[in-house]
């Protein structure tokens, strides 16, 4: 009858539950999220590149097709030349089309880095998006360069 106190002293139960196995446990799988954290991460700036529809790296040739091929989704198109910049934060680029700056389309995209294909001129592929002040602002989802 000695085991059935009525008030029990829960500092002991505390002390036992971080023994310095639990603690080298915590540690060790601390230590490997880290570690596997650090190398996902500089894995992840060769994948920068322009990939096709299949995963596979694609050199940014004319022909090139980069990018989705959901054509539902990205069912917009547009051609043009790629030029950096967008309008009052809306796009980071815009294509220039003929007709004037009233005709260009701004473009966002986080699916293909758009940066690979200043001063080429591609066709895109994109969904419509709401705009404030850019005329046209479409989110790319693929690209095909033409020159």
């Amino acid at each position: 009858m000695e085991n059935d106190q009525l008030v029990r002293d829960f500092n002991t139960a505390r002390t036992r539950f971080l023994t310095p196995k639990v603690f080298a446990i915590f540690a060790a799988f601390l230590v490997v999220g880290l570690v596997s954290g650090y190398f996902l991460s500089q894995g992840q700036e060769e994948t920068q590149t322009a990939l096709t529809a299949e995963g596979e790296v694609a050199s940014v040739e004319k022909g090139a097709v980069i990018g989705s091929d959901d054509t539902k989704t990205f069912k917009d198109t547009a051609e043009g030349i790629v030029k950096e910049g967008g309008v009052d934060g809306e796009g980071q680029y815009h294509l220039v089309r003929p007709g004037g700056e009233s005709q260009n389309v701004y473009l966002t995209s986080s699916i293909v880095d758009l940066s690979l294909f200043l001063d080429r001129k591609v066709k895109v592929w994109g969904q419509t998006q709401k705009a404030k002040v850019a005329g046209w602002l479409m989110d790319v989802g693929r690209v095909e360069v033409l020159q």
